[in-house]
């Protein structure tokens, strides 16, 4: 019975941003319990985006995908993807708000154009997302899961990354306003707060040897997240098991918050 309450057998799910990084692991992992899911990715060119990639191996589980693209930023985006999932599977059931991306500068030169972009992918697509699925999930009265992608930097402000820092912790505290408002209807919103995750994102402080030595001398576990540590966490979440789990951002880390 407790192994039945991971299983996602029958359930529908988008995933943003799922053709590579922690999108697709997540992706992976939903089908893996036996979801189908919708991969999504930025570009509309499903093969340039690694789209057949990610749909690809979903289907070899023996499980429905599709790969829909556009920039999250655009709200006709969101309207498009969620209606999309519906239209293709019936429901949307799980939705997963993973897609991202980060742009660095000291805050006294950090660009508007970059302030906006960040929070409008970041915090502003993942409400609008929210709110879509979870008007779907509330008229159709049969509960369903939202996943946040949070951040450590949901309880730190981290460097050169104000706009970013700024959305992941608007998107705790947005998990826990929309899981005090949909709890009592079966629908669970809750988050995950990956730590130092070997990424694109993180990139450019890997590749930096003094950075990485400091971040990696502080993680208890003594090496970089792989998306795949996040699979479990995810299935979990989007599960029967975490029924009664609701605005909690759980972290992923590695021990980094309790260094």
């Amino acid at each position: 019975m407790i192994l039945q309450a991971f299983r996602l057998d029958g359930k529908n799910a988008l995933v943003t941003g799922s053709t590579r990084g922690l999108g697709a692991a997540i992706a992976l992992a939903l089908a893996e319990a036996g979801a189908n899911v919708g991969v999504h990715g930025r570009s509309a060119n499903r093969r340039s985006a690694s789209g057949d990639d990610a749909c690809s191996k979903i289907q070899q589980l023996g499980r429905r995908s599709f790969y829909i693209g556009g920039d999250v930023a655009d709200p006709q985006v969101c309207s498009t993807l969620v209606q999309k999932t519906i239209d293709e599977f019936g429901s949307i059931d799980i939705l997963v708000n993973n897609a991202g991306m980060i742009r660095r500068a000291p805050a006294a030169e950090y660009p508007f154009s970059d302030w906006d972009a960040i929070i409008s992918v970041h915090l502003t697509a993942v409400f609008r997302l929210s709110q879509l699925a979870g008007q779907h999930m509330l008229q159709r009265g049969s509960g369903g899961k939202i996943l946040n992608l949070a951040s450590l930097l949901s309880f730190q402000g981290g460097i050169h990354v104000p706009a970013y820092a700024a959305a992941k912790g608007g998107v705790a505290t947005l998990t826990q306003a929309l899981a005090n408002e949909w709890a009592s209807s079966g629908i669970n919103v809750n988050a995950i707060a990956p730590g130092y995750m070997a990424t694109d994102n993180t990139e450019a402080l890997r590749n930096d040897p003094m950075r990485s030595r400091q971040l990696l001398d502080r993680i208890p576990a003594g090496r970089w997240g792989a998306a795949s540590d996040l699979a479990g966490a995810a299935v979990f979440l989007c599960s029967s098991a975490s029924d009664y789990v609701h605005g909690h951002v759980l972290v992923v880390d590695g021990g980094w918050l309790g260094r």
